[in-house]
């Protein structure tokens, strides 16, 4: 309950620290006057660094501040099914537990506590050991592809903050052009990539 707690006041100061930031970086409206006219434009400075924070803090609030909302149902859904593998996963390692434990304390008395499967391979507690193990590891790695999804939702947030203002432009071209290289002291084809102007 105290994690949820420290998550929700850091949320509230992001989402106070991202207002002051979006005050600070506010529109700016520069004013031009041509033939009588008033013409207004606005530039709008862009942070990567909210992009990339909001995306740590909730998946696919970076990817909603980069406006890629496509991308969104596919964080929530990986993340969200290696959730609810690692569920699935903990309720059969609990199971696995107690089975083990019970069939392995020498008193038949509380045999009947042992839920199936499990109850039918009482007699082969090595068997219980062998699946809960398993199911341990199985959980491990439920955890290891969570942070995985998570590191790369941040990771992705990222990428398309940083070229978000990316030329692409019908002003690029890819030459061959014949020459030589000071560097190499060489004489050959070069291949080369023109961006922008």
């Amino acid at each position: 309950m105290k994690w949820l707690f420290c998550l929700l006041v850091f949320c509230i100061s992001e989402l106070h620290t991202s207002g002051q930031q979006a005050d600070a970086h506010a529109d700016t409206t520069h004013l031009s006057i041509s033939s009588n006219q008033t013409i207004k434009t606005i530039s709008k400075e862009y942070n990567p660094n909210i992009a990339i924070r909001r995306s740590a803090i909730i998946p696919g609030w970076g990817q909603a501040t980069n406006k890629k909302y496509w991308k969104i149902p596919l964080v929530w859904g990986a993340l969200g099914t290696t959730s609810y593998l690692f569920v699935q996963n903990l309720h059969q390692y609990r199971d696995a537990r107690d089975a083990y434990r019970l069939a392995t304390d020498g008193d038949p008395s509380n045999d009947h506590l042992i839920k199936q499967p499990y109850f039918n391979v009482k007699d082969q507690p090595d068997r219980i050991r062998n699946f809960r193990n398993a199911v341990r590891q199985n959980m491990d790695y439920c955890v290891l592809f969570f942070m995985l999804g998570w590191g790369l939702n941040i990771v992705d947030a990222a990428v398309d903050a940083n070229l978000r203002h990316f030329d692409v432009s019908d002003n690029l071209s890819l030459q061959l052009k014949a020459g030589s290289s000071k560097l190499a002291g060489t004489t050959g084809v070069s291949i080369v990539l023109s961006l922008g102007k």
